[in-house]
């Protein structure tokens, strides 16, 4: 299912073309709005949040941007493979792959108490889902492209109750530097970005205030991250200044740490 805005952008008109996962809310929602103000046409993917979806597409085309919204569970290469298709008769072709889409463990989750359907679907869509989009990029991407994928500073924190959720962050991680050295001799950049707390509707959903507030205060800058700082990442990891980074995992955490 797809639907698309204005394929007009005026004086900010750019051949590049992103796909962002899991862009319909939150950070996904941030970057896409933050890349298609640089001029870049946006792929908006979600997995069942279609109104959501329509709205950022709504919000980039009043902007004077272009977008459309795919569907896709990342989880399932065959829709993977369409989404592609279809960032490439909408737009032609792929430049930036953002592997926003993630979920993340329902409360504190100890390993011991993780039952197989946790497992599987953290498994599935975390890791699964970035090595499906991966796979295909590698074919697909135009030389000189970039792919962004998440990871999170829970990997680096080791907190009691996220092992599994961690784990599937510590093989993105792994694979984002390997990969980097296997695009070698396209000009194509892999890196990372694991944001710390970052106050999205998913981090603040089931926490109480008195949680809320522990975590706000651990990083040095004693605040939550906002997804527009996390979009900013992106957007330099993808412009031209951000080049020379290649194979990283970047802590965009306020030095939490």
């Amino acid at each position: 299912m797809t639907s698309i805005a204005n394929t007009a952008s005026g004086s900010r008109s750019s051949n590049k073309v992103a796909i962002v996962t899991g862009a319909s809310r939150g950070i996904g929602a941030a970057i896409a709005r933050r890349l298609a103000a640089d001029g870049i046409a946006v792929i908006i993917n979600y997995a069942g949040r279609k109104a959501d979806a329509d709205a950022v597409v709504a919000g980039i085309e009043a902007a004077g941007g272009r977008a459309a919204a795919v569907q896709a569970d990342v989880a399932v290469p065959a829709q993977v493979a369409a989404m592609v298709d279809q960032a490439c008769t909408l737009f032609g072709g792929v430049d930036f792959l953002v592997n926003n889409a993630g979920i993340i463990q329902p409360g504190l989750t100890m390993l011991a108490d993780t039952d197989d359907e946790l497992f599987d679907r953290l498994i599935a869509i975390n890791l699964k889902g970035s090595f499906n989009t991966m796979r295909i990029a590698a074919k697909r991407l135009r030389d000189g492209g970039r792919i962004v994928n998440f990871s999170s500073s829970v990997k680096a924190l080791a907190l009691p109750g996220y092992s599994v959720y961690a784990g599937t962050k510590a093989a993105v991680e792994a694979m984002t530097n390997i990969f980097a050295k296997e695009l070698r001799g396209r000009g194509i950049t892999v890196n990372a970005v694991a944001p710390g707390p970052t106050a999205t509707d998913l981090f603040l959903k089931d926490k109480t205030e008195a949680q809320i507030e522990h975590l706000a205060k651990l990083p040095p800058l004693e605040r939550l991250a906002q997804p527009d700082d996390i979009a900013e990442v992106v957007a330099f990891l993808v412009s031209p200044a951000g080049g020379w980074i290649n194979g990283q995992t970047i802590r965009a955490n306020g030095g939490m740490v």
